[in-house]
């Protein structure tokens, strides 16, 4: 991989563990290209008065045909479920022969999430700031992931 510059956009990696399915990327995305279906489960919790219930991800899928990379998806996402990744070798780019066609622009999440593991971990806040918790050795943790939830 060659050095590009640190504020280089590739494509949005999707930490799956980290989303609740708010649903706050979507309605902010100014091109609607981010398409994500739920579904709620109920789950009786040991000791617990009442069930709780949960949403749980169907279908997470990014239309780079029409994603404009703005990064807004990204930075209002509260649960850091999505990051840039320095990906730029993708399927829908096209070639000569007509293969990788438009259609495949559209990436589900089992694409997006294979994309996490090239996030590169965040820079500190400046030269005295304590490191960020993804970057902790010996931690197994992928970068973003809230500690505990699986």
């Amino acid at each position: 991989m060659t050095n590009l510059p640190p504020r280089t956009r590739g494509v949005i990696a999707l930490l799956e563990a980290n989303c609740t399915v708010c649903m706050i990327c979507a309605r902010e995305c100014p091109d609607w290209c981010i398409h994500i279906t739920s579904h709620t489960e109920v789950e009786e919790q040991p000791g617990s008065a009442r069930p709780r219930s949960r949403n749980v991800l169907d279908r997470f899928a990014i239309d780079y045909g029409q994603c404009l990379y703005c990064g807004i998806c990204v930075e209002v996402c509260p649960f850091d479920a999505l990051h840039w990744a320095p990906e730029f070798g993708y399927p829908g780019t096209g070639s000569i022969d007509g293969e990788g066609a438009v259609a495949e622009l559209v990436h589900e999440r089992d694409v997006l999430s294979t994309w996490v593991e090239k996030v590169p971990p965040p820079p500190p806040l400046d030269s005295g700031a304590e490191a960020a918790p993804e970057t902790a050795t010996g931690t197994g943790r992928r970068p973003g992931s809230l500690r505990g939830r699986t």
